[in-house]
């Protein structure tokens, strides 16, 4: 599925995404029933293009080295994925967020997306060890979360929101995150 038909995801609540996926495809009506006869089956297909965009940029990420060497390069990192969020991965981000708010009625569509969230954890944990931070699990989790945390708020682009969550600067905001998580973890009772 092209990255266009994400798109109309994006731009609100797939309650009857269809006509508008099929326009953006340039698509006849009767293509696109054929293609997605129903609602299932272009949430379906918008989820693995979505899944499918996620390990494209993890590839990339993979294929552009050892990973950061050290705390100042992994903030760098972490804030060039930020502003792709409100940029140019816009479209994406948000058809993954309303994806993710109708899996909270499709359980086979939380199954679709999970590998997406759930790669997160492991992601960040390696990019902590490469950059030296401690990056056990308390840490990654904490680091993954602020991160998912972050994307709302730099979706909606509301300044005070931004400013409150320090997303007015996201090298900052990145610096500060990576300055929180570099402590060794306790371990626990």
């Amino acid at each position: 599925m092209p990255i266009q038909a994400t798109e109309p995801i994006a731009r609100g609540p797939p309650a009857g995404p269809k006509q508008a996926v099929r326009t953006a495809l340039l698509m006849p009506s009767g293509t696109a029933k054929n293609y997605f006869p129903t609602r299932d089956a272009l949430l379906r297909a918008v989820a693995e293009r979505c899944l499918e965009q996620y390990r494209a940029v993890a590839a990339s990420l993979a294929g552009a080295g050892p990973g950061p060497s050290d705390a100042r390069e992994l903030a760098a990192l972490l804030a060039g994925l930020l502003r792709n969020v409100a940029g140019p991965g816009r479209a994406r981000t948000l058809a993954y967020l309303e994806l993710q708010t109708e899996a909270t009625r499709r359980p086979w569509l939380a199954g679709l997306l999970d590998p997406i969230a759930a790669s997160d954890f492991a992601a960040y944990g390696h990019l902590l060890r490469t950059a030296g931070l401690p990056a056990g699990p308390r840490n990654a989790r904490a680091l993954t979360l602020a991160l998912h945390g972050a994307l709302p708020h730099l979706l909606a682009g509301a300044p005070d929101s931004l400013a409150a969550a320090g997303l007015d600067d996201l090298d900052a905001f990145t610096r500060g995150l990576l300055a929180a998580a570099d402590h060794p973890e306790e371990p626990t009772r």
